[in-house]
């Protein structure tokens, strides 16, 4: 947990914008049990990689960098998730192909290759371009839950 506080407060403290991708934690966590009539697969594999997410306090991590970037006058933005390591980064062909790893991103359609993660990272920055060049409204990184949905609309950055 000190590390999550030390990782958002330095973050918070150097940077007025910080765009994420929207995880959906709870549905990536769910359980493979199934039911007594359809029992799920690999529920011991599955229980172990839900363990892995759930250590990792993704959403603390969001929840603090939040608070701390609003309290500094930053912004946090969450990023839709879908298709951002299988979006080609040159060219804007979108396949499943283009991932044929969790770590390797090869083009289908142009030839481009890098780690898939700086791929999604690069997709992920690119939509919050076009959010402050375009006018793409954004969510906020609060929870819908937590709070209403805010629209960011393009404008001077915070800062």
């Amino acid at each position: 947990m000190f590390y999550l506080h030390k990782c958002s407060t330095t973050i918070s403290q150097n940077h007025a914008v910080v765009c994420i991708e929207d995880l959906r934690v709870r549905n990536m966590s769910k359980s493979a049990a199934g039911t007594a009539d359809a029992p799920g697969r690999n529920v011991r594999a599955k229980s172990g990689l839900n363990k892995s997410i759930l250590d990792q306090g993704w959403f603390e991590f969001r929840r603090q960098s939040d608070y701390k970037l609003n309290w500094n006058g930053g912004w946090l933005i969450a990023a839709p998730s879908q298709n951002t390591s299988r979006t080609c980064p040159a060219c804007g062909h979108v396949s499943a192909e283009n991932r044929q790893t969790q770590s390797r991103f090869l083009c289908v359609e142009c030839g481009f290759e890098e780690n898939a993660d700086l791929v999604g990272a690069i997709s992920i920055l690119a939509w919050r371009h076009r959010v402050a060049a375009c006018g793409k409204t954004a969510r906020s990184g609060r929870s819908a839950k937590q709070e209403p949905t805010e629209v960011i609309q393009p404008g001077p950055m915070p800062g």
